[in-house]
């Protein structure tokens, strides 16, 4: 079974928040909801959950909307034309440029997280 999570976390795993309070902007994720049809949380009791594979949908059309600048008909298109099939073999493709962009930020923190250990080293646990 997969593990389902609520509209809020959803918004901080991508990044809308607002910047002062950090509170989760659940609006963006609830218009996109409508705009886009392959976003489709389940409800259950009246609150939205995604699974894994939908956070990754929204990471692509945020990719799109945020990252390269597209409108919401133009991220449309490319989602309708099977941007995932037509992509798969284009090393410059967006599909591989999104990919890119998640293996940089993840390995900055894989990055970030070595050398605080570098640094503070272990905690001693004795």
């Amino acid at each position: 079974m997969t593990k389902l999570i609520n509209i809020s976390e959803a918004s901080k795993i991508l990044g809308l928040t607002n910047p002062k309070t950090n509170k989760p902007l659940n609006h963006i994720l609830r218009y996109w909801e409508k705009e886009f049809k392959i976003i489709k949380p389940k409800i259950l009791n009246k609150r939205r959950y995604y699974s894994s594979e939908q956070i990754e949908i929204i990471k692509l059309i945020k990719f799109l909307l945020k990252n390269k600048g597209l409108t919401i008909s133009g991220a449309k298109k490319l989602i309708n034309l099977n941007m995932n099939k037509l992509d798969d073999y284009n090393s410059i493709s967006l599909k591989a440029e999104y990919y890119k962009k998640l293996l940089k930020a993840k390995s900055n923190l894989l990055l970030e997280k070595i050398n605080k250990l570098k640094k503070y080293g272990k905690k001693n646990t004795s």
